[in-house]
């Protein structure tokens, strides 16, 4: 099922690359809260809003500048507390297509952010963009190809690596930890 949903995924970016140019909007339910994504620009940057609400109480707005374009939103409440999170998916533009997640867990009063942690150590080891995102169940998972010192951005030859991470409370908020990872040798 996961590797379906990452085939599919897959093979919708490369559609979804020329839909990118195109302004976003797209209205996710789950749980009684309404989520509003919309994303406008020119050129490598877009204006993030989010707009949200449970029954009539409308969330403050969350509003911000976003280098790349949203490609996908999704909602799913990863921790199982009732109050779903939103995840907004981003690439990049230019030859690494660097993929990020703007996200927020709908609390009582706000949407409150959640922290992606940067790439470090082992797991940032080879890493050159072309990420992609999915929501599997209760986890986000990344994947993105593996480069060799020798290797251009353009052709990976050192397979590649998922990453899956799970939603906590952090000491200042909801932060994505990664709980493993797999590198996927070359075929």
């Amino acid at each position: 099922m996961r590797r379906l949903r990452f085939l599919s995924l897959l093979l919708l970016s490369t559609s979804a690359a020329a839909a990118l140019a195109a302004p976003f909007k797209q209205t996710l339910r789950l749980q009684g809260v309404t989520f509003v994504v919309q994303a406008v620009g020119e050129g490598s940057t877009q204006l993030l809003q989010v707009r949200a609400n449970k029954g009539m109480q409308p969330y403050p707005l969350v509003k911000q500048e976003l280098i790349g374009r949203v490609s996908s939103a999704e909602v799913e409440d990863l921790n199982s507390d009732g109050q779903p999170e939103l995840m907004v998916f981003v690439q990049s533009g230019g030859s690494g297509s660097y993929g990020s997640v703007q996200a927020w867990s709908a609390g009582n009063r706000r949407l409150e952010p959640i922290i992606l942690p940067e790439l470090t150590g082992k797991l940032g080891q080879g890493y050159m963009g072309h990420d992609r995102f999915a929501l599997v169940e209760t986890n986000l998972v990344r994947r993105f190809p593996i480069y060799r010192p020798a290797d251009s951005n353009a052709k990976a030859t050192g397979g590649s690596r998922e990453i899956v991470y799970k939603l906590v409370a952090g000491d200042v908020g909801w932060l994505f930890q990664p709980i493993r990872h797999t590198d996927i040798p070359p075929q």
